[in-house]
């Protein structure tokens, strides 16, 4: 694989949902790829595909869930062909998850070195106190102090912070190529979730590992990604360079979304919304899924847009994109 070849690479993606009640198209038909060394953010409201996007890749979405069309190319191999024994063997060593809820990765009644000294072993050929030096170390690595006396710890012990730290390192244990973190900060303080944030850049930096960082908060995007994608009712609705598309947002529900962060409204003025909700993903209308929350929405929107290069570099799927500068949020 040259070194110019993306770590990820995904291609019309489709996973869905097959429910009594009809079929979910969760995530339907998403593309994008991720550099070396590089982060993306996948941003959207709940329920718009992002979480699922990530469960995907990794080979964990369950009954009645399933990927139904598209490729998953990860350094040339495609993860959607892969036994789930082959996924296995690439989960938690060459990929890695951090997920929201630090507990869906941490044992409550496993101590924490007996955690990562299994995690290192489950992959790796070497002795015990070998893995527990590696474990040491990569609690250093996330920031907490006295690793030594924590690794005999329970996760009971720790803060939450602390418990997601751990969770991180785990991820870490094994130098991996690509990271999808779900939310991993969401739940942490101010503070510690900055901590964390230079600690991810950091490690993308100096290892070349590869990130999709999947949340709804645009400022921690904003400080964070490369690249991003906002995804809306389990589709891509815009895409490009982080600083290009939060400056200024081709597609009317990006703008939105902008529009209601509190720090873009002016002291005194009431907060910009996006009117109405996310529609089922169960019935979703013909033609643009946005069109009825849509300010810009017109007749034109009940064809079905496709996501299309707008301005070099930068792909929406609209049909009444925001081209005028002066309509930038």
């Amino acid at each position: 694989m040259s070194m110019t070849a993306p770590t990820l690479e995904v291609r019309d993606l489709q996973t869905h949902f097959f429910t009594r009640a009809g079929v979910v198209k969760a995530v339907d038909g998403v593309s994008f790829s991720v550099g070396r060394g590089k982060v993306m953010g996948l941003v959207g409201e709940s329920g718009s595909g992002k979480s699922v996007t990530g469960f995907s890749i990794i080979g964990l979405v369950d009954p009645p869930g399933r990927i139904a069309g598209g490729s998953i190319l990860f350094q040339g191999h495609d993860l959607a062909k892969l036994s789930e024994e082959e996924m296995r063997d690439l989960r938690g060593n060459r990929i890695a998850m951090i997920f929201q809820d630090p507990m869906m990765t941490l044992n409550p009644v496993l101590r924490i070195d007996t955690q990562m000294i299994e995690t290192v072993k489950a992959h790796k050929k070497v002795s015990t106190e070998e893995a527990r030096q590696r474990a040491r170390d990569t609690l250093g690595m996330v920031g907490i102090p006295s690793p030594d006396e924590r690794l005999k710890a329970y996760p009971h012990q720790f803060s939450g912070g602390m418990r997601q730290r751990v969770a991180i390192a785990i991820a870490l244990l094994h130098e991996p190529q690509l990271i999808v973190a779900d939310e991993p900060t969401t739940a942490l303080d101010v503070t510690i979730q900055g901590q964390i944030l230079a600690e991810v850049q950091k490690l993308c930096a100096t290892t070349g590992t590869s990130m999709i960082w999947i949340t709804h908060d645009l400022s921690v995007v904003a400080g964070l990604a490369d690249d991003i994608a906002v995804m809306y009712a389990g589709r891509i609705v815009e895409k490009g360079a982080v600083n290009e598309v939060l400056d200024k947002p081709l597609h009317p529900y990006t703008h939105g979304l902008i529009g209601s962060v509190p720090s873009r409204n002016k002291r005194g003025e009431a907060l910009r919304q996006i009117p109405g909700m996310t529609p089922s993903l169960l019935n979703l209308p013909p033609g643009c899924a946005f069109r009825a929350r849509c300010p810009r929405a017109s007749e034109a929107c009940i064809a079905e847009p496709v996501m299309a290069e707008i301005l070099p570099g930068r792909e929406a799927r609209c049909i009444h994109p925001h081209l005028d500068a002066s309509e930038a949020a």
